[in-house]
């Protein structure tokens, strides 16, 4: 009879509970992306499309809001990764440089010279290094989803024209993330102060740095011409991948078709930031470079022997990076790159 009356009183007990409680845990009511630059650039407005597919594709269910300037961080890009492992940041579209402090092994893009051009970049974040990469990211806490592209990055300084690598002796440059650029612009001479984008601004304006290293999308977007930039050299010495991201946390909380709808989106934004980041900086359309040079700044494209020039002096970092990064996984991206020449 207990038996029976406790059966009873189970099934009163599902039936007074209503349907909606009864229904799946609704999602938080606000999820956070992080970027440290807006929509000015190609990376924000990566970010800002991706927002936009999963507002719309999930009707709501996940609302993503966009929050640029690393704003949730205290303006600190580099904080983005811990934040977003802890949960605090539940989306983040961010570059390797100011994730690899977190993941050594994403050095492995700021090796000078490793990769020459787009096609030897697709190889690497298309190939096996890109998924080796993603593993480790994941194994960090992280859910990584898709890679974008920030551009290849390029000097520039308000002294003279940078063509050997005796140009930059003595220079002041702002730099950032990783300390892998100290020590490359140490070996050419230079002097590395690193800093926030917000921080370099007035910098530049004010005389405290010589120069900086962005793509020329940057360049022309945060209008460098302006902040005594009169010299900008097309030295393509780093590709620098961007990583569209969830936290752990979140990914965790949806649902697997909305994980899907994520990651599609993530995967289709991506595509179209890549995209966006090489308008205006190739010989078929050098439409940046004619906008920097219109306003006012001296733009030098470097033959590949000067490049090599800066390659052989910078040869040391590479060996002195490699045991941090991973002989291995170095080797491997070297290989890649040697086939995409074929």
């Amino acid at each position: 009879m207990k038996s029976l009356f406790k059966t009873l009183m189970l099934a009163a007990s599902i039936a007074a509970i209503s349907p909606a409680a009864l229904a799946q845990t609704p999602y938080k009511p606000e999820f956070r992306l992080s970027t440290n630059v807006n929509n000015a650039f190609p990376l924000g407005r990566g970010a800002e499309t991706w927002a936009k597919l999963v507002n719309e594709r999930t009707q709501g269910r996940i609302n993503v809001k966009w929050y640029p300037g690393s704003s949730l961080v205290g303006g600190e890009t580099t904080r983005e990764f811990t934040a977003l492992r802890q949960g605090s940041l539940d989306f983040n579209v961010a570059s390797v440089i100011n994730w690899a402090p977190h993941v050594k092994e994403l050095n492995l893009f700021l090796l000078p010279f490793l990769v020459p051009d787009e096609k030897a970049f697709d190889a690497l974040i298309n190939g096996e290094v890109g998924k080796d990469l993603f593993a480790i990211i994941e194994k960090r806490g992280v859910v990584p989803l898709a890679w974008g592209e920030n551009g290849a990055r390029e000097i520039s300084n308000s002294k003279h024209e940078i063509r050997t690598p005796a140009d930059l002796k003595g220079l002041k440059f702002r730099t950032v993330g990783s300390p892998i650029f100290n020590d490359i612009y140490t070996s050419l001479g230079a002097n590395p102060t690193q800093m926030s984008f917000a921080d370099a601004q007035p910098a530049l304006q004010s005389g405290a740095v010589d120069g900086q290293e962005n793509p020329i999308s940057l360049f022309v977007g945060a209008k460098m011409s302006g902040l005594n930039q009169k010299y900008l050299t097309k030295w393509n010495y780093i590709d620098d991948p961007l990583v569209f991201a969830v936290s752990a946390k979140a990914w965790e909380s949806w649902s697997p078709a909305d994980r899907e709808i994520v990651r599609q989106a993530a995967i289709e934004a991506a595509k179209a930031e890549i995209a966006d980041t090489r308008k205006g900086v190739s010989a078929g359309d050098d439409s940046l470079i004619q906008q920097a040079t219109a306003a006012g700044t001296k733009v030098t494209i470097l033959s590949p022997e000067e490049q090599q020039a800066f390659a052989t002096a910078t040869q040391p970092v590479v060996e002195k990076w490699t045991p941090t990064i991973g002989a291995d996984l170095v080797k491997k991206a070297q290989d890649a790159v040697a086939a995409s020449r074929k």
